[in-house]
């Protein structure tokens, strides 16, 4: 997956079709969030460790854009990076693909914030660092 330094696999799931056989739209958007989550995992204790820093991160926006449909029991790489990391902000982007074709792009957008008074907080600097040592 060009681009893309870190990739997760999902199998669509009968529940997650609707009646056609095809995965409902709203999938993905739990699915990118699957495949952020497995990113973050590959830095200390992942989301964990940015908690215990004190640390939350928002979801500021998200888009995404349909190409293909996905339906049950197709296995989708979701390939996912870290972008335009300044300060408190960051993006994610996302791509889907089923047998190396894109059928799902999109983003999403994070802020950090303190955790006990929600006021915006800089990344913590190592996750800066691992963020931009995987990515380079």
């Amino acid at each position: 997956m060009d681009g893309f330094s870190f990739t997760a696999e999902i199998r669509v799931r009968f529940a997650e079709t609707d009646a056609q056989g095809i995965a409902h739209h709203s999938n993905y958007i739990v699915w990118f969030e699957v495949a952020r989550v497995a990113y973050l995992a590959q830095f200390r204790e992942g989301y964990r460790s940015i908690q215990a820093d004190g640390v939350e991160v928002l979801v500021t926006d998200m888009a995404v854009r349909f190409v293909a449909p996905a339906r049950f029991d197709d296995v989708l790489t979701v390939g996912v990076r870290c972008t335009g990391l300044k300060g408190a902000r960051f993006r994610f982007e996302y791509a889907v693909e089923r047998d190396g074709t894109l059928i799902v792009d999109g983003h999403t957008g994070h802020a950090c914030v303190n955790a006990q008074t929600f006021a915006p907080t800089r990344t913590p600097g190592w996750l800066v660092e691992a963020i931009a040592s995987l990515q380079g």
